[in-house]
């Protein structure tokens, strides 16, 4: 990757999209496609970190992923959550101190996951908040729509405060949960159905290019990330001009 390091995105948002038809294929259990899916969000977020990515974003779960699905399988997925956030603030806290990364966790979480896991979640973010040379963003229970509506609320008040307010493109990013977050550059969607969902961070992917792999979550390796990168590197990006 060395002959694309002055090409590397600033910012990449993953939609991990595959884990339970991994399972499917395999005659396994859809929390086995899980697991296999935290493993391999780790191995990415390791990789980007040497490659020196300083934003990097995953989608963890969608509102509907926690709301829709069966108890079983949401109870699983808390039980994953749970112990994914506390091995970021328990093994990899170092990792998190040296490299200065920031946590943030976006979305309906606090009105979604049960207590004791948003209590590991409000614990990491509470003690990355001052660090400023990466940022490490998860979004769960989380809807682009939700997103844009929760923003879109948001300058309606401040406009009701503030007669006469200009609506610009600087206020309604301030109003987006994102509002500290660089726009995407990259955005990679594994799992072969190249559709967006739930407008994804509708507004940040504005000039973002989309990367699609046939390959399924589980599967997705760092040579695969290294893939996304150099056809990222090989793109003339004229963001609209």
């Amino acid at each position: 990757m060395s002959e694309l390091k002055n090409e590397l995105p600033h910012h990449i948002a993953v939609i991990p999209d595959g884990n339970r038809r991994w399972a499917r294929a395999r005659g396994l259990p859809a929390f086995v496609g899980h697991e296999r899916g935290a493993n391999a969000a780790e191995k990415i977020f390791d990789h980007a970190l040497k490659l020196g990515i300083r934003n990097l974003t995953f989608w963890g779960s969608s509102y509907d992923n926690v709301t829709k699905r069966s108890h079983e399988e949401v109870g699983f997925l808390f039980k994953l959550f749970g112990s994914s956030f506390a091995n970021l603030l328990e093994d990899r806290k170092k990792i998190l101190e040296q490299n200065r990364i920031r946590v943030r966790v976006l979305g309906r979480w606090r009105e979604t996951f049960p207590e004791e896991v948003q209590r590991i979640i409000e614990e990491i973010i509470r003690k990355t908040e001052s660090h400023t040379e990466r940022n490490f963003t998860l979004l769960m229970a989380y809807s682009g729509a939700d997103e844009m509506t929760a923003a879109v609320s948001a300058v309606a008040e401040h406009a009701r405060v503030e007669p006469g307010l200009v609506v610009t493109p600087d206020i309604v990013k301030r109003a987006l949960w994102s509002r500290d977050l660089p726009p995407v550059d990259l955005v990679i969607r594994t799992g072969g159905e190249p559709h967006w969902s739930s407008g994804f961070m509708m507004w940040d992917v504005a000039d973002a290019e989309l990367y699609f792999t046939e390959t399924l979550w589980p599967a997705f390796t760092p040579e695969e990330f290294d893939k996304a990168l150099a056809y990222y590197g090989g793109r003339e990006r004229r963001r609209g001009a």
